[in-house]
């Protein structure tokens, strides 16, 4: 995308951020007596909320991703975005042929690689109609499937790779937004990899082998941690720029999870004042992503009889406050 164009793009990506939903609409929804109260209320807002739930959040995906492919020519540098998506596929088709069973219902359509080509390598056991970095992992964890029927190492193995993608094309990013997320997102996985290691008793040699490299925590010093305490685990965090998610770690998992979302809003935030770059476009897509998590969350809320106080407390921060 030739650099002139960026002020055009940004431009367009600004009169869509009117379209997120900001704290007054999100406390309206909260407000919401029902489900369908909210559902009206997003109507409102222009979601299609005719077919159903889940075709609205797919209706809104789609929404975003035409609006990118209309001011991007190559949607390739928003790969690192896709990603969890391929690996989520190939988890799914994995697991789908070395069980014996079809259901295509699994598949996220929405990835830089099509779900065809992932089940027609797993299928037939060609790996190089896959991606270079995605054969060995997908041959390895297929293998550890089929022989030792232990799906949780398949899973080890496939989101290991998942976050080695992520973090590689956010460093080949040129776009400093595009680059937090990815660090961001990898930091955030290693440290909840780290406590459930803990958790569960997991031996040290398999915790190393399950963290992904990441420049902003140290790995090793994390691994042996795992290995020991939650305490151990804080101590490693508190000489990182991961120190204050120790309260939301010590509270639950789901705040934790809503901690890591916020941290990634807080540093996108500074794109709404930058005109000169893709950062604003992939500021755009990150806010939307998290504004879905939150609907969804809200939602989900909603039916099965949370009272606000508890919803409020697991929604994420906005990028148009």
């Amino acid at each position: 995308m030739a650099k002139n164009l960026y002020p055009y793009a940004v431009a367009r990506i600004r009169s869509k951020e009117l379209s997120l939903l900001n704290s007054s609409m999100m406390d309206q929804l909260i407000g919401a007596k029902t489900e369908e109260d909210c559902l009206n209320l997003l109507a409102g807002k222009g979601w299609d909320t005719e077919s159903g739930v889940d075709k609205m959040f797919a209706s809104e995906q789609k929404k975003t991703w035409d609006l990118l492919s209309e001011l991007v020519s190559d949607l390739s540098v928003f790969n690192v975005f896709l990603l969890k998506n391929d690996y989520h596929n190939l988890k799914a088709a994995i697991k789908l042929r070395c069980t014996n069973t079809s259901m295509p219902s699994v598949y996220i359509l929405n990835g830089t690689v099509p779900v065809e080509k992932i089940q027609a390598a797993v299928e037939k056991s060609q790996w190089d109609l896959l991606p270079e970095e995605m054969q060995s992992p997908a041959q390895e964890a297929f293998e550890a499937l089929l022989h030792t029927r232990d799906g949780q190492l398949c899973d080890f193995i496939l989101d290991k790779a998942c976050l080695c993608a992520i973090e590689k094309a956010g460093k080949a990013s040129d776009t400093e937004a595009i680059r937090e997320y990815a660090e961001r997102t990898v930091a955030a996985a290693d440290i909840k990899i780290a406590v459930r290691a803990l958790h569960t008793g997991k031996p040290l040699s398999l915790i190393e082998s399950s963290l992904a490299p990441c420049d902003s925590l140290d790995t090793d010093r994390l691994a042996k941690a795992a290995t020991q305490s939650e305490e151990a685990i804080f101590d490693v965090l508190s000489t990182s720029r991961y120190a204050d998610a120790i309260d939301s770690l010590r509270e639950s998992p789901s705040a934790f999870e809503s901690w890591c979302d916020n941290l990634i809003i807080r540093k996108i935030r500074k794109e709404l004042y930058n005109p000169f770059t893709l950062g604003p476009l992939a500021a755009f897509l990150i806010a939307k992503e998290t504004e879905l998590k939150s609907v969804r969350i809200l939602l989900s809320g909603k039916r099965n009889g949370m009272p606000e106080d508890f919803i409020r407390q697991r929604m994420r921060e906005l990028y148009v406050v």
